[in-house]
């Protein structure tokens, strides 16, 4: 029992990379407005601020593993989590558009967190324990997001206040900054905690380290079933090894015996995308907003989104090894489908019209009497 907790607090530790990431990648959607006002900035470069961290992970992908292999699951990790402090600090500081996209930028470099995190709890795990604690990644991710989007909405209640206190500490004048600097403390905290965890044993016995690893593994389960599994990771590394060239990969990736699951895993990749949920990720107040309900409700909305989130997240975990992986994913895609559909059909019969209620509304940043004609239409 000792050695499940053990196992339950390394991963526990890990999969809060995975709370930074969600923080890191909601965080952005609560400022999108404010930055457009203080930097002056275009559609284009709106979308450049909040599509910088995706152009950084596809060159961090590229490295990640290699670093990994070299240096270590922890010691990669550590540099991640540091990026993700860097990133962080950097967007609340940055002086202008430029500087803020390469803050963003540096912090989609750290969103490899997520492959690697799942690869060292992976590797760590218990091998009955090892979906559950896997999956603490996920959860991690989705409560992330959901913080984001309430710690947004808090601070922009917090601005419209007249607290002493909130002059003092600049919320009012500097909120899309508080916002973005809601990441440090966290991305500190697992910074700091990731100190603590072991490496993992698999990457000692690849690099030849097998006493160190012996120690790690008497702390994750029984000490009689340690020698097992070091031979059984001994024999799947030197299995591993003769499959590592790039050309050896690519070839089995297109061999035909792999060639339905190359596909499946290709559409599935792309369809998930395409859904919209990244629209809904980046720009949730700012879609709200626009449906007319006012900038309080839409962030508001949005914490409800993530809500919901967590909510059938967790569901879905709960049923994953109940009714199988590939129900869920129909289930899931038909789900997307009328939800999508049910979007179509709002937008074809919504209706726009300007009226006398509104003006009062108007009159601070335009002149009624200009859209006077408008009215009725």
């Amino acid at each position: 029992m000792r050695q499940y907790t053990a196992a339950f607090r390394y991963a526990f530790v890990v999969a809060l990379g995975g709370f930074v990431f969600g923080l890191d990648a909601a965080l952005i959607s609560g400022t999108v407005r404010f930055v457009a006002v203080e930097f002056a900035l275009s559609d284009l470069q709106v979308g450049a601020v909040v599509s910088a961290p995706g152009f950084g992970v596809i060159f961090a992908l590229l490295a990640t593993g290699s670093i990994a292999e070299r240096l270590g699951r922890k010691k990669t990790l550590i540099i991640i989590a540091g990026l993700y402090l860097v990133s962080a600090v950097a967007s609340v500081l940055a002086p202008n558009f430029e500087a803020l996209v390469a803050a963003r930028f540096l912090g989609g470099l750290a969103f490899t967190s997520l492959s690697l995190a799942s690869m060292y709890i992976g590797e760590i795990a218990p091998d009955d324990k090892r979906g559950m604690l896997v999956s603490m990644n996920q959860i991690n991710i989705v409560i992330g997001l959901s913080a984001a989007y309430f710690l947004n909405h808090a601070l922009l209640q917090a601005s419209a206040s007249d607290a002493g206190w909130i002059a003092t500490l600049g919320i009012d004048k500097y909120t899309w900054r508080w916002m973005l600097g809601t990441e440090i403390l966290p991305a500190c905290a697992w910074l700091f905690l990731l100190l603590f965890i072991p490496e993992s044993p698999r990457w000692l016995v690849q690099v030849g380290r097998e006493q160190e690893a012996n120690d790690v593994l008497r702390g994750l389960m029984p000490a009689s079933e340690v020698d097992a599994k070091i031979d059984e990771i001994r024999g799947s590394a030197d299995r591993g090894s003769e499959r590592t060239s790039i050309r050896h990969q690519l070839a089995t990736l297109f061999d035909s015996k792999m060639r339905k699951a190359f596909w499946i895993g290709l559409t599935i990749a792309i369809v998930q995308p395409i859904t919209g949920i990244n629209s809904i990720l980046f720009y949730a107040p700012t879609v709200f907003e626009q449906t007319g309900i006012g900038t309080d409700a839409a962030f508001a909305q949005a914490v409800t989104v993530g809500v919901i989130g967590i909510l059938f997240t967790i569901l879905a975990l709960l049923l994953i090894d109940r009714i199988g992986r590939r129900p869920l994913t129909l289930i899931g895609l038909a789900w997307a489908g009328l939800s999508l559909l049910t979007c179509a059909w709002a937008f074809s019969v919504a209706t726009y019209e300007l009226n006398d209620g509104v003006f009062g509304v108007l009159s601070e940043s335009a002149d009624p009497q200009d859209l006077a004609p408008l009215v009725g239409v």
